[in-house]
């Protein structure tokens, strides 16, 4: 069932591989610093190797309560019946993958201005990841880094067009950008490289949670 609220969606992690932890070792350290929100991203991973991982994720992620997202996968979401999919620029279409896995799934899609905004919440998006916030080596064929400046001026766009998508700031945030990102108005923010670069990742989780939570309701959530 559908599951967007906004205590959920403050602070999402995005899986990634490094040479120290696997996509799998990855979420679970999220999950174990109280993550409640999760997207398996395995960009040119084999389909095989992505449904491995994406069953095994997916029990993790209802052992500690938490919505489970696929990247780009409409057809394994459907198939395995995760809570979502988030989709690229060059992903399916919304409308296609709306129609496919039916209104109680979660869409998710990558902007990076107000029209790729308005066109999202327009085809049925529950949410829009917006960024890149500043360079990140997480992610190839980067678009046009927005900076706070262009977040303040993409969301004032927003407000003034009635606009209520939840967005979600993401690419290259770092812990001392969480409060300025909050402060004009981001829904929530999705990291990475900032949990799995420190020293002890679920620690690291635990603290980004602690001022997140300072920041948004996050009653009856550990």
């Amino acid at each position: 069932m559908k599951d967007i609220q906004h205590k959920r969606l403050s602070l999402q992690f995005i899986t990634h591989c490094t040479n120290k932890y696997t996509y799998l070792q990855s979420a679970e350290m999220a999950l174990a610093g109280g993550c409640k929100w999760l997207q398996l991203r395995m960009k040119n991973s084999p389909i095989e190797e992505v449904r491995k991982t994406a069953i095994v994720v997916q029990q993790l992620c209802k052992q500690y309560q938490s919505v489970f997202i696929l990247d780009d996968n409409v057809d394994l979401c459907a198939e395995i019946q995760a809570d979502g999919v988030h989709l690229g620029k060059n992903d399916m279409p919304i409308l296609q993958a709306r129609a496919i896995l039916g209104k109680n799934y979660i869409i998710g899609s990558t902007c990076n201005q107000y029209e790729d905004i308005l066109q999202a919440q327009d085809n049925g998006a529950d949410y829009v990841g917006l960024g890149p916030f500043r360079f990140t080596t997480t992610k190839t064929n980067l678009s046009p880094i927005l900076g706070l400046e262009g977040y303040r001026d993409i969301l004032q766009k927003c407000r003034q067009n009635r606009i209520n998508i939840p967005i979600v700031a993401i690419g290259g945030i770092l812990e001392n950008d969480i409060s300025a990102l909050f402060n004009i108005g981001i829904d929530g923010i999705a990291v990475s490289g900032l949990v799995l670069q420190a020293e002890n990742p679920t620690q690291q989780m635990v603290q980004l949670m602690q001022k997140v939570c300072s920041h948004v309701v996050c009653s009856g959530e550990k």
